[in-house]
C-alpha cells in the first residue's frame, strides 16, 4: 500500500481536478435555493434526460483522466509518484476504486503482453543452454594443460628472477648513494655558511653574522629545506637574531652609559675649541685695529685682559693638543646597533628607543645640583655636561641617516633651552657676589658660542644676559653701597692736608681738581674736600671698570654699552650714592661742623661728573653729541644731597633751640621781674654765637667756597632766630598757660632784649641792616604794646600801614589780654574799693570788647 503524503507543489492532475471541482461548484446552485417543482410530464421528461447527459459526461471524463494519471506513473521515477498518486484521492468520493478497476485493467493488459514476449524468444534461450553444456568439458582441459605450463615456467625463471632482482637492488643501492652525493652536495654550503655564522657571532661581527642569516634563510636553506637539521636551523635563526638584538641593544646601554660619563669632558673640550676660536679672531682684530684702539683700562689696579674674558682656565690655552668627541668617546656601538637594527627591520623601535633614553638623560643633564649657584665651577660643570650632551647628538646628526634629525633636536635644544633658561634665572638670583655673576656671564657667552658653532640658535640666553645684567649691576650696587659706607665711616670731614708737591700730584691724580688759587699758596696747605671725595669719585670709575666687564662680549654696538654704562652709573649716583648721603646726612653724630663740609664735598663731586662723563665717552669712543646719549643725573643727585644736608643743618640747629627751650621755668604770676635774663636764653645764645663762629671760620680757600659756607651760615642763623622767635611766642600763647602777671611780661621783655641784643651783634657777617633783627619784631611790638599799655594807639592805628603795631595780630593781643585779666582779678581781691584798680579793669574789658569786635570782623571778612 503507498502512504500518500501531502505535495510540495500541485501537479497537473490535481489542478485539473481541482478546476473540475470549481467548475462543479459554480454550478451547483446557491444556498437556500431550491430547484423549481415539476407541474407537468414534459418538465419531468426533461430534467431526467439531462441529469442522464451530465452523468455520461462525467464518466467520460474520470476515464481519460486515469489514463493520464496512469502514464504519468508509468513514465514517471517511484519517488515522485507520490504527488500522481494523492491527485486520486482529491477527487469526488469513489473515484478511487474506478481507477483501481482501471489500474488492473492496465495490469492484466501488461501481463498479456509480457506472455507474448516470453513466448517468442524461448526456443533461442534452450539452445544457448545446450551450447554452453558442451563447452565445459573442454574448458576443464585446457585449465589443467595451462596450469602445467605455468608450473614448468616458474621453474625454469627462479634463476633468473633471483639475479634480476639483485641487479634491481644494486641499481637502487647506487640511485641512492648519488642522490645522497647530491643532497649532500646541497647541504655542504648550507653547513658552511652556518659555520660561518658561529664564527661571526663569537667574534661579534654581528652586521656580517645578519647578512650570513639573510642568505642561509633566502639562499641555502629553501635547497634543502626538507631535511630535519635546516628545519633545526630555520628556527634557531630567528633566537639568534633576537639574540643579536639584545648583545648589540646591550652594548647601545653601555654607550649611552658612556657618554653619560664623558658629557663634561666633552662639553669642556668644545667650550676650550670655542674660546680659542675666539681668542684667536679677537687678537687678529686687536692687532689690525692696534693703531685706533684705547689703550687697556685698569680695573683695580690692573690692566683688563679680555682674552680670558669668559673666565676660563688658562690651561685652556697650554693644552698643545685638542681632543674632539670622537677621541673621547667610541661611538661604533650605536652605528652597529643601528645597522643591526636596519637589517632586522626595526629600525623604528631602535631610533623610538634611542630618542628616548637620550630625552631621559637630556632631563638628567638639565637637572642643576642645588648648591650649583654657590661657586663658578657648579656653573662649569653644568655646561660642560649640557654642552657635551648636544655635541654628541650634532655628531650622531651629520654621522647617521635619519637616526636623530634636525627636527628632533630643534624640539630637544628648544626645551633645553627653556629649562637652562629658567635654571640660570633662578640660581643667578641667588648670587650676592658681582664677581661670581660675572663669571657666570662669562660662562654663558662662551657656552652660547659653543652652541651657536654647531648651530643653535642662542639668541634667547643673550636675552637672558640682560636680565642678569641687570642683577649683576644690583650686586654691584649692594656692594658699592658697602664701599661708600665704609668710606663715610672712615672720612675725619676736614680739608685734605697736603705738605708737599708730591701730596698734592697724588690728590690731583685721583680726582680731577684745578684751583688756581690753592696752586699759588705754600706748601703746607689745605684742599677744600675731605678724604672721602678723591675716594669716592676713584669708586665711581671702579664701577663704571666693573659694569663695563659685562657689556663686553655680548654682542651690542659702542652706543648700546655706552648706553648700558650712563644708565647703570646714574642707579650709582642716583640711588646708591644718594641713599647713602642721605643716611649719612641723618646719623646723630653727625655734627653741623661734619654737615657743612659734606655740603663742601657733594660741591665737588658734582664738578666731578662732567669728568666722569668724559671718561665713559674715552671708553665706549661715542661721541657724547650723539642723540641718544644718556647724560649722568650726579648734578641733581648731589643738589638733593647738599640741601639735605643744608635742612639737616636747621634741623639739628632748631632742634638744639628746642632743648634749651624745654629748660625755661618763668614764674608768670610773679609781681615784677629779676632785673635780669633768664638763665636758660643766656646759654642758648651763647651756644648759637659759638656756633656761628665755627661756620665763619671754616678753611674757604675760594670765592665759592667762601660764598658757599657764607650763605649756609646766614640761612642756618636767620633760621635759629625765627624759631627762637615762633618757640617764644607760642610759649606766651600756650593754651595750659591761663594766667600771666605784668612782672612775668617784663622778665619775658628782658629775654625778648637779649635775643634782639644777639641778633643785632651780627653773629654771622653779610646781614644787611637789622634784617637779622626782624626774626623777633612780632615779639617787639607784642611786648611793647602790653609794657606801654598804649591800646588807645593800638586801636586807633589798627589796620593802616604806618601802625606802630603793625605786626600785632588782634587775636594774639586778646588771648594774652584775657591771661592778664585773669590774673588780676585773681590777685586784686579788693581791687573793686580802689578807683585806679577799677578804672584799670573796666580799661582791661573795654579793650578786650574791640579785640574781640576786630576778631570777629577778621573771620567774617575772611
Amino acid at each position: 500500500m503507498v502512504t500518500m503524503t501531502s505535495p510540495a507543489c500541485p501537479t497537473p492532475a490535481r489542478r485539473r481536478c481541482s478546476a473540475r471541482a470549481a467548475r462543479s461548484a459554480s454550478c451547483a446552485p446557491p444556498a437556500g435555493h431550491f430547484p423549481p417543482q415539476p407541474h407537468s410530464p414534459a418538465v419531468s421528461l426533461c430534467h431526467r434526460q439531462s441529469t442522464t447527459n451530465m452523468a455520461e459526461t462525467e464518466a467520460l471524463e474520470y476515464i481519460t483522466e486515469h489514463e493520464r494519471i496512469l502514464q504519468e506513473i508509468e513514465s514517471t521515477e517511484t519517488a515522485c509518484v507520490g504527488p500522481t498518486l494523492r491527485s486520486v484521492y482529491d477527487d469526488q468520493p469513489n473515484a478511487h476504486k474506478r481507477f483501481m478497476e482501471k489500474l488492473d485493467a492496465r495490469i492484466r493488459n501488461h501481463d498479456r503482453e509480457i506472455e507474448k514476449m516470453c513466448n517468442f524468444h524461448h526456443q533461442g534461450f534452450v539452445d544457448a543452454i545446450t551450447e554452453l553444456l558442451k563447452v565445459r568439458a573442454d574448458a576443464e582441459k585446457l585449465m589443467v594443460q595451462v596450469t602445467d605450463t605455468n608450473r614448468r615456467l616458474q621453474d625454469a625463471g627462479k634463476e633468473v628472477t633471483a639475479q634480476t632482482e639483485e641487479m634491481i637492488r644494486c641499481r637502487v643501492q647506487q640511485r641512492n648513494i648519488a642522490t645522497t652525493v647530491e643532497k649532500l652536495q646541497l647541504c655542504i654550503p648550507v653547513l658552511e655558511m652556518y659555520s660561518k655564522l658561529k664564527e661571526q657571532l663569537e667574534s661579534k661581527r654581528y652586521y656580517a653574522a645578519l647578512k650570513t642569516m639573510e642568505q642561509l634563510e633566502n639562499v641555502y636553506i629553501p635547497r634543502v629545506g626538507q631535511y630535519r637539521f635546516c628545519q633545526i636551523m630555520a628556527e634557531t635563526l630567528p633566537k639568534l637574531r633576537e639574540e643579536i638584538k639584545d648583545i648589540s641593544m646591550s652594548d647601545l646601554k653601555d654607550f649611552l652609559e658612556s657618554i653619560r660619563k664623558h658629557s663634561d669632558k666633552i662639553g669642556e673640550t668644545a667650550m676650550k675649541q670655542a674660546h680659542q676660536h675666539r681668542t684667536f679672531n679677537s687678537a687678529v682684530q686687536k692687532q689690525a685695529n692696534s693703531v685706533y684702539c684705547n689703550p687697556p683700562y685698569m680695573f683695580n689696579g690692573k690692566a683688563s685682559n679680555q682674552d680670558n674674558e669668559y673666565g676660563v682656565d688658562e690651561d685652556y690655552e697650554n693644552d698643545e693638543e685638542v681632543l674632539t668627541a670622537q677621541d673621547l668617546v667610541d661611538f661604533s656601538p650605536v652605528y652597529r646597533c643601528l645597522h643591526i637594527y636596519t637589517v632586522l627591520g626595526d629600525r623604528e623601535t631602535f631610533e623610538n628607543y634611542y630618542r628616548k633614553q637620550r630625552r631621559k638623560q637630556a632631563r638628567l643633564v638639565l637637572q642643576p645640583q642645588s648648591n650649583m649657584h654657590e661657586t663658578v665651577e657648579g656653573y662649569r660643570r653644568y655646561f660642560n655636561q649640557i654642552v657635551g650632551f648636544f655635541v654628541v647628538e650634532d655628531h650622531i646628526l651629520h654621522a647617521t641617516q635619519g637616526l636623530v634629525t634636525r627636527a628632533y633636536t630643534d624640539e630637544l635644544w628648544s626645551m633645553a633651552l627653556s629649562k637652562i633658561i629658567a635654571v640660570l634665572r633662578t640660581h643667578s638670583s641667588y648670587c650676592t657676589d658681582p664677581d661670581l655673576v660675572l663669571e657666570l656671564k662669562n660662562l654663558i657667552v662662551i657656552f652660547a658660542d659653543t652652541l651657536q658653532g654647531y648651530g643653535f640658535p642662542v639668541n634667547r640666553l643673550f636675552d637672558l644676559l640682560f636680565e642678569i645684567r641687570d642683577q649683576y649691576n644690583e650686586t654691584l650696587l649692594k656692594k658699592w653701597a658697602g664701599v661708600f659706607r665704609e668710606i663715610f665711616e672712615s672720612d675725619n670731614y676736614s680739608p685734605i692736608p697736603v705738605e708737599n708737591e708730591e701730596e698734592y700730584k697724588s690728590v690731583i691724580s685721583r680726582f680731577p681738581f684745578h684751583d688756581a688759587e690753592i696752586e699759588k699758596q705754600q706748601f703746607p696747605k689745605k684742599l677744600p674736600m675731605s678724604q672721602s671725595v678723591p675716594q669716592i669719585y676713584i669708586q665711581v670709575k671702579e664701577f663704571i671698570y666693573a659694569s663695563l666687564k659685562f657689556s663686553e662680549s655680548l654682542h651690542r654696538s659702542s652706543t648700546e654699552i655706552d648706553d648700558m654704562l650712563r644708565k647703570s652709573t646714574n642707579l650709582l649716583l642716583t640711588r646708591t650714592l644718594s641713599c647713602c648721603l642721605q643716611n649719612l646726612i641723618k646719623k646723630p653724630h653727625i655734627g653741623l661742623t661734619e654737615l657743612v663740609q659734606i655740603i663742601i664735598n657733594t660741591t665737588h663731586l658734582e664738578q666731578a661728573c662732567k669728568y666722569l662723563e668724559d671718561f665713559i665717552t674715552n671708553i665706549t669712543n661715542v661721541s657724547p653729541e650723539t642723540i641718544h646719549t644718556t647724560r649722568l643725573y650726579g648734578l641733581s643727585t648731589f643738589k638733593d644731597a647738599r640741601h639735605a644736608a643744608e635742612g639737616e643743618i636747621y634741623t639739628k640747629l632748631n632742634q638744639k633751640i628746642d632743648e634749651f627751650i624745654q629748660l625755661a621755668d618763668y614764674e608768670w604770676t610773679m609781681s615784677e621781674s629779676d632785673g635780669r635774663a633768664s638763665g636758660y636764653l643766656m646759654d642758648l645764645i651763647n651756644f648759637l654765637r659759638s656756633t656761628f663762629q665755627v661756620f665763619t671760620h671754616l678753611p674757604n680757600n675760594n670765592n665759592d667756597h667762601a660764598a658757599m659756607s657764607g650763605k649756609v651760615a646766614q640761612t642756618a642763623c636767620m633760621s635759629a632766630c625765627k624759631h627762637l622767635s615762633t618757640s617764644l611766642m607760642q610759649m606766651l600763647l600756650d593754651n595750659e598757660l591761663k594766667q600771666i602777671s605784668m612782672g612775668a611780661i617784663q622778665q619775658f621783655n628782658l629775654d625778648v632784649i637779649q635775643c634782639e641784643l644777639f641778633a643785632s651783634s651780627e653773629p654771622v657777617p653779610g646781614f644787611q641792616g637789622d634784617t637779622l633783627q626782624l626774626a623777633f619784631i612780632d615779639l617787639r611790638q607784642l611786648l611793647d604794646l602790653f609794657m606801654v599799655w598804649d591800646w588807645s594807639t593800638y586801636l586807633a592805628d589798627y589796620g593802616q600801614p604806618t601802625s606802630k603795631y603793625l605786626r600785632v595780630n588782634p587775636s594774639t593781643a586778646l588771648a594774652l589780654l584775657e591771661k592778664m585779666k585773669d590774673t588780676s582779678k585773681k590777685n586784686n581781691i579788693f581791687s573793686q574799693f580802689r578807683k585806679n584798680d577799677r578804672d584799670k579793669q573796666k580799661l582791661i574789658e573795654t579793650v578786650v570788647k574791640q579785640l574781640r569786635s576786630l576778631v570777629n570782623g577778621m573771620s567774617q571778612h575772611t
